[in-house]
């Protein structure tokens, strides 16, 4: 049992679960006789948390307050006497977690930690955005062997989220990015293209139907996400065909009014993303185009009853921020705002553009009294990254909603205090992508880190890109800071485990197709000798830990259908090796007069010097279209 026993005082039957489901995680009991707690609800109290001689009290208003106040609590322990007040800035600050587009269906079990680490940073609502990663009666092809959830495990996650305060928002798509369904040949006949609904088919709005059934009638909240983002080719494929050239404002209002009459027959309340309208008015299809001007009679022809979000996660400028609240309140009511935890295109974070673009974004929401926020943190092109890289992005979000200014050291205190983790060494792993040649703080997201591990070692890709930067001394010395960090970071040590390992990989793998490179110029054969007898078994062995401590990792947190992408990856890694060694083998040996693949004059990708950033797979391992298909 714990050394520290908490007695409650008061009405807690609502408090209960959540409070036995914290007691683990923050190491405390409940028990007669231990540190008297009187806890009284009070819709004046926003959050306070006091301590003196007679014991401790807690005054919340919503449940969610509880919670963080509990974690003050533990916080300030050693302290005899204390006094804590805090007053929410917004009714809603949360989190959105894709499990679609990187096929990375968290476990409940992953959703329920997550869901306890939230609650005690005082976070209040989470999205699970799912394409197709959830079961929809009748409709087989949704999330097939792409793992999903089930209607009861919704459930129980949204009774489990309930008693913790947090609301569980269905997150979902009714227009585009509908990929990973359409490709069915079932949905051919109501599809504009690959990726998005024919807007005004019957079809579709049946399907609709049911796709908002199956996300809404788990969970008790009336709040629903329906998507309608980047449809970049909107009346442009077989709309086009059917009904002739129409503005895509008017195809996009047509869509969304049929949508809202479901939503409305079962008395929800739906957001979108806003981009499409915003899109449709720049002439280069921009969502953050400054001279683009919505006109005031598709204002006035927007439907009402429909929140729009507004995303934005590339900006690090207040005014910036200021300026599209005020253009999105054109519509007639305050948007939401969702910013942006850089997890995607990495297996690590980019810490600083994060905390960059979310104190510019916060502190705007809360000079123009945007009340909504939420962070997204998506998974496109597979997930590298896992979700307890997030964390720190979370914290930052939940302490910008307890306080109108927040400085470094108050957001390192309270993560330690609310995940058992080490902020700075959090802070840390963005020296992943962070290699010599990236400006500090990494403002260009350029992710080395990927493709340097995912890029052929004889084709090289980015060797122009890195060459003579000392990545791999970058990376020797990097590990060992890693490595260090994985027993003093909790539950969170995966984190660095997985990191730790890629870097040793790294070290070996950076830098090795340069040296192939030049030795094969220079006529070394000595060099490339030792290159095949040394430098590949160690990089294989290498290559190799990482990917069984990753699959390790990601089968305990995710469910399985997905990983199978990366068995792909690290093989094709492995098999490359093999087939370099061979090809070198063959060349040293007299066998072949020349390596072809050599003697290709390497230019930097994209035209660009220094280390850039990749988003896609397919651009790290071959210069053939035919890596779009892998």
């Amino acid at each position: 049992m714990p050394a520290l026993a908490l007695s409650f005082v008061g009405d807690t039957s609502a408090l209960r679960r959540g409070i036995e489901a914290l007691s683990h995680d923050l190491h405390f009991s409940v028990a007669t006789g231990g540190l008297r707690v009187a806890v009284v609800e009070d819709s004046r109290a926003g959050v306070s948390v006091t301590r003196d001689a007679s014991g401790a009290t807690i005054r919340y208003a919503a449940r969610i307050h509880f919670f963080r106040a509990l974690g003050l609590l533990l916080e300030n322990l050693g302290r005899e006497r204390f006094e804590v007040r805090e007053e929410p800035q917004f009714t809603t600050n949360g989190a959105m977690i894709d499990v679609s587009q990187g096929n990375a269906v968290l476990r409940p079990s992953t959703v329920e930690r997550v869901l306890r680490r939230m609650a005690v940073m005082g976070l209040n609502m989470l999205m699970l955005y799912a394409e197709d990663s959830y079961t929809v009666p009748g409709e087989p092809e949704f999330g097939y062997m792409r793992s999903r959830y089930t209607h009861d495990e919704m459930r129980s996650l949204d009774d489990y989220a309930h008693s913790l305060g947090i609301e569980l928002i269905p997150c979902m798509q009714t227009l585009a990015h509908l990929i990973d369904a359409l490709k069915w040949q079932r949905f051919h006949d109501i599809r504009d293209d690959e990726d998005t609904l024919l807007v005004g088919d019957d079809r579709v709005y049946a399907l609709i139907e049911g796709l908002i059934d199956a996300a809404s009638s788990p969970v008790r909240t009336k709040r629903i996400h329906i998507g309608m983002d980047e449809a970049w080719k909107l009346g442009l494929g077989r709309y086009l065909q059917l009904n002739g050239y129409t503005p895509k404002f008017d195809i996009m209002n047509r869509h969304l009014r049929r949508v809202l009459e479901i939503t409305s027959r079962r008395d929800l309340e739906p957001m979108i993303w806003s981009d499409m309208y915003f899109r449709a008015a720049s002439t280069s299809g921009d969502y953050y185009d400054r001279e683009a001007v919505i006109p005031d009679e598709v204002l006035r022809q927007a439907p009402t009853g429909v929140k729009l979000v507004y995303w934005d996660y590339y900006h690090t400028d207040q005014a910036f921020f200021e300026d599209f609240i005020d253009r999105h309140r054109r519509f007639g009511t305050d948007p939401v705002f969702a910013g942006g935890i850089w997890n995607w295109y990495s297996f690590g974070v980019n810490q600083a553009y994060t905390i960059a673009s979310t104190n510019a974004a916060l502190a705007a929401c809360k000079r123009k009294g945007i009340k909504e926020v939420f962070a997204t943190i998506w998974g496109d092109d597979a997930n590298e990254c896992i979700i307890d890289s997030t964390f720190p992005g979370m914290q930052l979000f939940a302490e910008h909603g307890y306080a109108r200014e927040i400085d470094t050291a108050g957001v390192s205190r309270r993560f330690a205090a609310c995940t058992g983790s080490r902020y700075d060494d959090f802070m840390e792993t963005q020296l992943i992508d962070e290699i010599p040649g990236v400006s500090a703080g990494n403002p260009g997201m350029c992710n080395p880190s990927r493709y340097l591990l995912w890029q052929d070692p004889l084709l090289g890709m980015y060797d122009a890109n890195t060459r003579g930067l000392g990545v791999s001394a970058h990376y020797a010395r990097l590990t060992p800071l890693l490595q260090n960090a994985v027993s003093r970071n909790g539950d969170s040590g995966p984190v660095f485990e997985i990191l730790s390992r890629l870097s040793a990989a790294l070290e070996a793998k950076a830098e090795i197709g340069i040296r192939i490179g030049t030795a094969y110029s220079a006529g070394d054969r000595r060099g490339l000798s030792a290159i095949v007898e040394r430098e590949f078994p160690e990089l294989e062995r290498r290559v190799r830990d990482l990917w069984e401590i990753h699959r390790r990792i990601w089968l305990a947190m995710y469910k399985p259908a997905g990983w199978e992408v990366f068995d792909v990856r690290y093989g094709g890694v492995l098999a490359r090796i093999a087939t370099a060694s061979a090809r070198l083998r063959a060349y040293l040996a007299g066998e072949i007069s020349r390596v072809e693949e050599l003697e290709e004059e390497r230019h930097p990708f994209d035209g660009k010097s220094g280390p850039v950033r990749a988003a896609s797979y397919a651009r790290m391992v071959s210069s053939s279209r035919l890596s779009f298909t892998l």
